[in-house]
């Protein structure tokens, strides 16, 4: 990882030594817009992007999804392009203040379905064709269903931290904040729900963390560029490779449309296929499933 870390800085700086600086002019357009897109029907791919099934002894949802962070995003001209490679057009705001090197929740962009996460000058992009993306998911908010002390059908919102490390000071899940002042590694979670008893609700929160290394996180070009363990950077082809030419008139769109199919999993010990956190299901995966990208 501290490799992983050291080689992201070291490009980074390198890609973005002739951008503005705050005293520069805004920038002008023609730019490459990047958006979010959720799609519970887009298949369900495992860590090395083919078609996976939920394991046996497990569950898992399609949650509805509210929001979505991204922490890195590379463009990749071919399969053989190393992590680092390509040309990397964004990198999120990074923090010691938990102990360690850590994503910066505070300072990090949070955008739901088609709202526009990344907007470059197309004139700051490398010429060139570009066949993948590579997008590292930091956190991801949504809606999921489960059964507690006789209710079933009930509906709470989790937040969910799968980037390689977050230092997070608190996050509000729907309406509550619960405080963490700390790092938290991928996997961390904290879920919220309201339940109406006799005409009047009653919220809880919790938190906990999903296994080590149990986070799903497709990339389909794996034998030729593989990606660190624990950076979930999901990596997609381009359905038509992208091209810039520098003499672009009009602003690009590119749609980032991650499998959200069946992406909450758990343990499933009776085996109903029914999340049931207070029976002993535990949150075990809540990886994206599969990443597209699309030019509008």
């Amino acid at each position: 990882m501290k490799r992983l870390l050291v080689l992201i800085a070291l490009v980074t700086g390198f890609a973005f030594s002739g951008c503005q600086s705050s005293d520069d002019p805004a920038p002008y357009g023609p730019f490459l817009v990047f958006k979010f897109k959720f799609d519970p029907n887009q298949e369900r791919f495992n860590s090395f992007g083919q078609p996976a099934t939920v394991p046996n002894g497990n569950a898992a949802q399609s949650p509805v999804f509210n929001a979505i962070s991204g922490h890195y995003v590379e463009l990749i001209p071919t399969a053989l392009t190393t992590l680092g490679g390509g040309e990397i057009v964004y990198q999120g705001p990074e923090t010691n203040a938990g102990g360690a090197m850590a994503i910066d929740f505070n300072q990090a962009k949070v955008v739901g379905e088609n709202e526009v996460f990344l907007s470059i000058p197309i004139d700051e992009l490398a010429v060139g064709t570009y066949e993948y993306v590579r997008v590292s998911v930091s956190y991801q908010n949504y809606d999921i269903t489960y059964n507690a002390s006789g209710f079933s059908g009930l509906t709470g919102t989790l937040a969910s931290f799968v980037g390689y490390n977050t230092y997070i000071t608190n996050v509000v899940i729907d309406q509550e904040s619960i405080a963490v002042n700390d790092d938290k590694l991928q996997g961390f979670w904290a879920f919220e729900t309201t339940v109406n008893v006799g005409g009047t609700n009653f919220t809880q929160t919790t938190s906990g963390q999903a296994p080590v290394g149990a986070t799903t996180v497709p990339n389909p070009i794996f034998a030729s560029s593989p990606i660190p363990q624990g950076s979930c950077l999901v990596t997609g082809a381009f359905e038509t490779p992208l091209t810039i030419t520098g003499n672009e008139t009009e602003d690009v769109e590119v749609v980032l449309s991650v499998s959200t199919n069946q992406s909450f999993e758990w343990t499933d010990p009776d085996g109903n296929g029914q999340y049931d956190p207070l029976d002993g299901d535990v949150p075990v995966d809540m990886g994206l499933r599969g990443l597209k990208a699309i030019v509008q």
